[in-house]
């Protein structure tokens, strides 16, 4: 490959890069939030759960119907599209007057953003050979730090100067900026199926979702999901109402752990790329299991202290993903792709709800305003660790193309 394509190759990855991280930055905001949001709207744990669930709920199955024609359709026009949704649900969010309303500009804007999550993998699959995308891949993934360091702490900044409603008024104005930078920047992309038969369309997917040597992949990122999501939408609460940390001071915890995960999610796809997907992610996974005993099971301590185990957990725990989909992505045949995509993340999303939703009802807020059980959702992640470490271990990879 040409420098020229290389630096073209490098340009679309960065595209990329920024619309996973305005939807990212739209998911993960809602979780330092939480305790705004639970004051607000006096609502309980389980009913925050639900704010944060039903984006993936709705991202799952928007991404199970577009897998369906993912591979019919040009994907550029579908990723505009796809941003123009996402913008009128986020703005929906910064109107809401009630939780009922924020609610269903929650669901739009999962709607959408589930939709773009899958036309980024997809994109990057398309783009990148495999010998360079564990590193593409660390990119993208390192999306979700670069929403910590930046958008996260300046949305909550926002929210304290301006209130929580603003917040989502930036993100739907920074949306608009990328869907025109996505139209100038992004090439065409050829549909790898043209013939769009609807009455095969749903039969060929069911059959794809059958296929043995996918339920490996299906099963995997399902577990990942749940084993990140039991905890991650509960981190603030936690940190404010046990931890003893000042909700004005969350930023901070995005700002730092974002900041390390940006260096570590690069380390991590290139040590995948050198070692391989299937190591790096056994070793990635056991590493994981340190931080999540120590913060489920943390009681006061400092800011400074609380900045080092939350660092500790979000660059770990984050860094998980990073093999797990590059592991995946050598799992489907090119003709399959865009569907596979679309079916995995789905999967990835209905897990994170599902983890969230079991969360919300097991974790209780006591009399006293602090959370309880928050550990017992720690030792079953734990557990759910240890199986996708098996499962990573027994899966078998059949790459069908040394281009692909």
């Amino acid at each position: 490959m040409s420098e020229i394509d290389l630096k073209k190759e490098r340009l679309f990855i960065l595209i990329l890069a920024t619309v996973q991280f305005v939807h990212m930055v739209d998911f993960v905001v809602m979780m330092p939030l939480g305790p705004v949001l639970m004051e607000v709207f006096s609502i309980s744990p389980a009913q925050f759960g639900a704010l944060v669930s039903s984006y993936n709920f709705s991202a799952g199955i928007a991404g199970f119907i577009f897998g369906t024609i993912a591979d019919r359709f040009e994907r550029k026009k579908l990723l505009l599209l796809s941003m123009s949704g996402f913008f009128i649900g986020t703005m929906i969010c910064g109107f809401a007057p009630t939780y009922s309303i924020l609610l269903m500009g929650r669901i739009i804007a999962g709607i959408f953003g589930g939709v773009l999550n899958v036309l980024v993998f997809t994109m990057v699959t398309d783009l990148v050979p495999f010998e360079r995308r564990g590193n593409a891949m660390g990119i993208i993934m390192g999306a979700f730090s670069v929403a910590s360091v930046l958008g996260v702490p300046l949305g909550l900044t926002i929210a304290d100067f301006y209130g929580w409603h603003w917040t989502f008024f930036f993100i739907a104005f920074f949306s608009l900026i990328i869907c025109f930078l996505s139209f100038k920047v992004l090439p065409l992309f050829e549909p790898t199926q043209r013939n769009l038969n609807w009455g095969n369309v749903f039969k060929n997917y069911l059959n794809l979702m059958k296929r043995k040597d996918y339920l490996y992949a299906y099963s995997m990122i399902f577990l990942v999901a749940v084993s990140m999501f039991v905890l991650i939408p509960f981190l603030s609460p936690f940190a404010v109402k046990n931890i003893g940390i000042k909700a004005t001071d969350l930023k901070y915890m995005y700002l730092v752990g974002g900041l390390c995960t940006v260096f570590t999610a690069r380390w991590i796809g290139k040590a995948t790329d050198q070692f391989g997907a299937k190591k790096m992610f056994m070793i990635v996974a056991a590493l994981s299991l340190f931080p999540v005993i120590l913060f489920t099971n943390a009681g006061p301590m400092t800011l400074v202290m609380y900045l080092l185990l939350s660092t500790l957990f979000m660059t770990i725990v984050s860094g998980r993903m990073i093999p797990c989909m590059t592991l995946i992505s050598e799992v489907p045949e090119l003709k399959e792709r865009g569907s596979f995509m679309g079916l995995l993340n789905s999967i990835r999303s209905m897990g994170s709800a599902s983890a969230t939703l079991l969360a919300g009802f097991v974790i209780v807020e006591s009399e006293m305003g602090t959370l309880l059980h928050f550990n017992w959702v720690g030792w079953l992640s734990i557990v759910v660790v240890l199986i996708t470490v098996y499962m990573a271990f027994r899966m078998k990879i059949h790459r069908f193309s040394p281009h692909s």
